[in-house]
């Protein structure tokens, strides 16, 4: 069914209004934007890759032996809810980056976990490759959170234990998977400070042990609420195509 505009006297003038027809007014002065403050996610999140991290590291080291990689296994396991949950929360909080982050590391923890429970044939090599491009992942995610030095400094540990379980998966080589162990210790510690450091930051409502923000992520925690809401309507799940 087609309509047509009422012809107008210079030719250059809008249609009149259509009978009937309604046009909405500029609805942005009475557009309110509801914004849910949650606790931080993020110390769970690392204490979740220290504890999986020291688990891992010492099947590796030697400490445990071949027959406890099931026992191992299902104590990793939960490492995949946790921070699946923590990459969830992240989201709902804006933060697309330790979200992301978050994610890969759960989507780590779950095929690690079904490959040692299983015992499938050649689970070490398709670990290894997996574990190396997980370290291609991580030299990207690297470039984009220099600001965010706690969630930097987690990948700048990570990217060496990569490398060395990777080509341990590969090569089957027992130093490389010494190395991989001895650098999950190394990840787990780092962890474990940064989820201490933010846990008390977020208790105090201050910086008490030093993380080293810069740039826009230290202007989020710096800043007041003015700083908080620049943009707001550019950001997903604000505006109206991602």
């Amino acid at each position: 069914m087609s309509t047509a505009f009422p012809a107008t006297d210079g030719g250059d003038e809008a249609p009149a209004a259509l009978p009937g027809r309604r046009f909405e007014p500029d609805l942005r002065s009475m557009t309110r934007i509801n914004l849910r403050p949650i606790a931080s996610p993020m110390p769970l999140g690392f204490f979740t890759i220290a504890i999986a991290s020291v688990m891992t590291g010492c099947l590796q080291l030697g400490i445990f032996g071949e027959e406890a990689r099931t026992a191992v296994a299902f104590t990793v396991l939960p490492a995949f809810v946790l921070q699946l949950l923590v990459s969830f929360l992240a989201f709902g909080a804006r933060d697309v980056i330790a979200a992301t982050l978050m994610a890969v590391f759960a989507g780590s923890w779950l095929p690690y976990s079904l490959i040692m429970l299983s015992g499938a044939a050649d689970g070490l090599k398709v670990l290894g490759v997996f574990n190396l491009a997980l370290l291609c992942f991580g030299a990207l995610m690297s470039a984009v959170t220099r600001p965010k030095r706690a969630l930097w400094l987690v990948i700048a540990v990570s990217l060496p234990r990569w490398a060395a379980t990777g080509l341990a998966g590969i090569t089957g080589a027992e130093w490389l998977t010494r190395t991989s162990g001895a650098l999950g210790l190394v990840v787990a510690l780092v962890a474990m400070y940064t989820a201490f450091a933010l846990m008390l930051e977020d208790m105090r409502s201050e910086q008490v042990l030093p993380i080293g923000r810069s740039g826009p992520a230290h202007v989020a925690v710096e800043g007041d609420l003015a700083v908080q809401l620049r943009n707001l309507e550019r950001q997903a799940g604000v505006r109206r195509t991602l």
